[in-house]
């Protein structure tokens, strides 16, 4: 399985992405982190950033909530480009960071 998604249970970003996986029926490796931000090692490791939701799919790495739906709809969607995706879609991943940010050990997800 390809595809990992991680994500906390109550956040709302987390729960649209949760939703589109299963609209679209894509199996993927289901990663539940802490609440709080900073103690989301496995976030950080794979994106650079304590925010989630953020998908890992091959090399491509996604955490901003409309670039994973739409990177989802085009890989996985009837109507998208499949795996062609991946290489549309990378340029939206974000440079990792090494650094916590002033708000990062607040337990919330990022609301846009």
């Amino acid at each position: 399985m390809a595809l990992t998604f991680y994500h906390v249970e109550w956040c709302p970003e987390c729960a649209v992405v949760r939703e589109k996986l299963e609209e679209l029926n894509v199996a993927c490796e289901d990663v539940v982190v802490p609440d709080t931000r900073m103690f989301r090692k496995q976030v950080f490791e794979v994106s650079g950033q304590y925010y989630v939701p953020v998908i890992k799919d091959g090399d491509l790495v996604l955490s901003e909530t409309r670039g994973i739906l739409a990177y989802l709809d085009d890989r996985y969607g009837t109507e998208g480009s499949g795996p062609d995706a991946v290489k549309k879609f990378s340029a939206q991943a974000q440079p990792k960071s090494d650094t916590l940010g002033k708000d990062d050990a607040h337990p919330s997800c990022r609301l846009t």
